[in-house]
Order: C-alpha cells, then structure tokens, then sequence
C-alpha cells in the first residue's frame, strides 16, 4: 500500500501546475470545445448549458468555477458525492471544453416574466411544494432540496420540471423498494448508494440504511412522486411558480 503515497502526493500537487487563465480560447478552441461539449456534456448540462441532471452552465459567473483553474479541475477530476464525473480528455481538450462552457455565460438568457411573490404563495399553497422538497429550515425531505436552485438550473429547465417531472427523475431520488433477508420491506427515495451499503428515506420521513449483503429483493424505478402541474396550475400561475423558482439564488 506504500505506492498510494507517491500517487495521492502528485494529485495534490497536479493543479499547482494548472495557469489560472485559459490558455486556449481562440475561436478555433471555442468550436473544438462545443464538439467535445456536445459529445461528453450535452446529455446532462443541455446543449446549451441551460441545465437539467446537471448543473445551470449558461451563467456569466459559475459559483463552483470563477476561475478557468477551477473550471480545468472540475471537468479533469469531476465533483465527488455528485453524478458529476471526471474526464480522460487530455490538457488541451479540458481547456477548449472549458473555453466553450464559458462561452455558454454569455449566451442571451430568456426572460423571467412571471411574477416571483406570486410563484412564492403558489408554491407553498396551491402547489404543496413544501410537502416533498425543503426550503431553507422548511418543507419536506423526500425530494432534493431546492434552496438556490436558481443558480443551479435555468428557467427553461425549471418549467419542463415542473410540468412533466418524469422525463427526468435523478438518479439519487429515484424510487426504490427493498426487502431484507430478515422480511422486513422498506420504500422510498434512494438517497445514496455505494459498494455496500444503500440508504433512503422512506414517506414518512425516516431515513435507513441497510447493507447490500442483508437484502434479498431489490428494485429501483425510474420514476418519481411529484405530480405533473401542467393542467393543474394555469399558464399564469406556472409562470409566477417559475420566476420565484428562478430567482431563489440561495446565500450569495
């Protein structure tokens, strides 16, 4: 296991090596970088950044990534305890996809043009969001909390959530039902899996977490408990709901 020491010490060491600034950012690099985007990114982030089972990449400044060196390291390495993986790419393909993402913040952003006091009172009455999804200290747990989603999914991303949110459910809040070697049953949201062990919340709140080699039956759908709004809030009320979704920014 001493081999370990030698290698942990040249991925801490790696980034030293990174310039702070993007060295490559011609519009040649820009154009490779939205091939390589579209090929390796696009499935998660959108084709045009605006977001979906990734982050909101259509933003001028990234809170993750303010600058390039950052931005490099996050597509290199990836984000750990998130879906957001690592790359084989090499330097100069990491830093024309990172070129191109950037060109992503500067892209026109379609206005927000419902009313956000309005949206707050529809989502906390007439929608029940509050029911499933935490805001701040209040709401629910069973689905992914929404403190700051403004700054982590675009508009446009919000309103196909909301109007159909099964097209895209999660991998981490997909429903699962299980059943231990002992009998016992559990159902509810994944929130977490590895090698050995899984853990979800059930619907009433509580959370377990239950060994791999204890279950006997295991099944995972994709699908996901909230309901569809389309038709059941009217184009004026779905557009306020958007807007106050929009603009909670979270702590800046």
């Amino acid at each position: 296991m001493f081999w370990l020491a030698p290698f942990l010490l040249f991925q801490l060491q790696q980034p030293l090596d990174i310039p702070a600034a993007n060295p490559h950012t011609t519009a040649a690099d820009i154009e490779q970088g939205r091939r390589l985007y579209m090929g390796r990114c696009a499935g998660c982030h959108g084709p045009t950044g605006d977001g979906g089972k990734g982050a909101n990449l259509a933003s001028p400044t990234l809170s993750r990534a303010a600058e390039d060196r950052a931005l490099y390291r996050i597509i290199r390495y990836g984000i750990p305890d998130t879906e957001m993986p690592g790359s084989l790419m090499d330097s100069l393909e990491l830093w024309q996809t990172a070129a191109f993402v950037r060109s992503l913040g500067r892209v026109a952003v379609t206005p927000v043009t419902g009313n956000a006091a309005n949206g707050a009172q529809i989502f906390r009455t007439k929608g029940a969001c509050l029911g499933c999804h935490a805001m701040g200290a209040e709401g629910g747990r069973t689905g992914p909390p929404l403190a700051g989603i403004g700054g982590r999914r675009s508009a446009t991303h919000l309103r196909a959530k909301i109007e159909n949110p099964a097209a895209d459910v999660p991998h981490t809040f997909r429903l699962v039902t299980l059943t231990t070697k002992a009998g016992k049953t559990l159902r509810g949201i994944r929130l977490n899996e590895d090698t050995f062990s899984i853990q979800l919340r059930d619907f009433s709140g509580n959370p377990h977490s239950v060994w791999k080699d204890e279950i006997a039956q295991f099944s995972s759908e994709k699908k996901t408990n909230m309901p569809a709004y389309k038709g059941r809030l009217t184009e004026a009320e779905l557009n306020d709901l958007v807007a106050y979704l929009a603009n909670e920014k979270g702590a800046q």
